[in-house]
């Protein structure tokens, strides 16, 4: 794996970071306050190509790799994660499932659209009863011929109540349990799509996060994704690159915490030094520093393996359950370094400990990462991609 980015990679980082500090923080601090949801920021987001980053350019997007992306989510997971959170939906668990699996017609009517940002898309896997348990799906979706007859409720949607295009997983055919889910894109506008409130949350508050009720919502067959029954398969290969992007969330959350724990301990003095030369505050920043390098190169390993086409599916979750355990544990620690003033809002390190907490949770929560990297331990597929990284 080469350690050393491209001249491309870097403008990538400087532009998402000057966009970061520049745009996004003006306003973060009364965006989290008010639940207030950050229009005008993603839409210079979707004009800088942010929402469609890895999408071909043969449908709209930037043709970029694995690697760029994760640079630019660093970035802006510094400041605003209420952003961030609908860029690595967008990207990772929308766009890449249309562009991989969707068929051609699929890809020109919604794929175009996403990828350039004029339409958000939002993926509707958890429920009520199915978060963690996602074979547990009572969204069903009969087979009337010509269209699916859609109904049911997902929960915890991000960009629930903004998007244009909800990618649907739906039971079918309860009888073959998972092997009977299909996924289904579905329009917000359809008759019988309905949107509950926006959800008060601890933190990513200014994101759009709503359940989504469907009731006898028809969906046309040339809707479904790939063959009759893979709604499964797409749910869990699409979340394999979008744990990829969450980490990388996670690492930009972390390295935000990190840099303005650095910045406060050289500026605040206590007992006639800066608190930075006392040993309880040091050895504070060495943890987080060490802790964060080794996010990035787990995080960075797994976008690698994602773009040389290896697999990669253990990296991400490796990647997301050491850099989110890291993120919730350091940005606690930065809190600690700025001692009461971290605990005012405008100091912004209390918000990034708040936004840390969900990156434990969405997209596989911690448990379920060290589930699957247990199984595939079990299996003998952990070290494919260990070697792969080495050659």
């Amino acid at each position: 794996m080469n350690l050393y980015y491209t001249e491309e990679q870097l403008a990538v980082k400087e532009a998402a970071r000057d966009f970061a500090q520049n745009v996004l923080k003006n306003g973060v601090i009364e965006r989290d306050t008010t639940m207030e949801y950050p229009t005008d920021e993603i839409k210079q987001m979707a004009e800088m190509g942010f929402l469609g980053m890895m999408v071909s350019p043969d449908y709209g997007g930037g043709g970029m790799d694995t690697i760029s992306y994760v640079l630019a989510m660093e970035e802006l997971s510094k400041i605003d994660n209420s952003c961030s959170v609908v860029m690595s939906v967008n990207n990772s668990l929308v766009c890449w499932g249309l562009e991989e699996y969707g068929n051609e017609q699929q890809k020109q009517k919604y794929l175009t659209k996403l990828a350039t940002g004029e339409w958000l898309g939002a993926f509707c896997l958890s429920e009520p009863e199915a978060g963690s348990d996602a074979t547990s799906q009572r969204t069903t979706a009969v087979d009337m011929g010509d269209h699916y007859l859609l109904n049911g409720t997902k929960n915890w949607i991000t960009n629930g109540g903004k998007s244009n295009v909800h990618l649907v997983m739906a039971q079918t055919d309860a009888e073959k349990g998972h092997r009977g889910i299909n996924t289904l894109i579905v329009e917000s506008h359809w008759d019988g799509v309905s949107i509950g409130a926006k959800e008060d949350k601890l933190g990513i508050r200014s994101s759009d996060t709503h359940s989504i009720m469907y009731s006898d919502v028809k969906v046309p067959k040339e809707n479904r994704i790939h063959e009759d029954g893979f709604g499964f398969k797409f749910a869990m290969k699409t979340l394999d690159g979008g744990r990829i992007g969450i980490a990388a969330q996670a690492l930009g959350i972390h390295a935000g915490a990190y840099e303005l724990a650095v910045a406060y301990s050289k500026e605040r003095e206590a007992f006639g030094k800066p608190i930075s030369q006392h040993q309880s505050v040091s050895n504070k920043l060495a943890n987080m520093a060490t802790d964060l390098e080794a996010s990035r190169l787990l995080v960075h390993r797994a976008a690698w393996l994602k773009d040389q086409g290896k697999p990669y599916a253990n990296a991400a979750a490796m990647a997301k359950l050491y850099a989110a355990e890291a993120a919730m544990k350091h940005s606690v620690e930065a809190v600690q370094v700025h001692g009461g003033y971290g605990f005012v809002k405008e100091y912004h390190v209390e918000r990034l400990m708040r936004d840390a907490k969900i990156t434990q949770i969405y997209e596989g929560t911690s448990e379920i990462q060290r589930l699957v990297i247990a199984r595939n331990i079990l299996k003998g597929q952990l070290h494919e991609p260990l070697l792969a990284a080495s050659t």
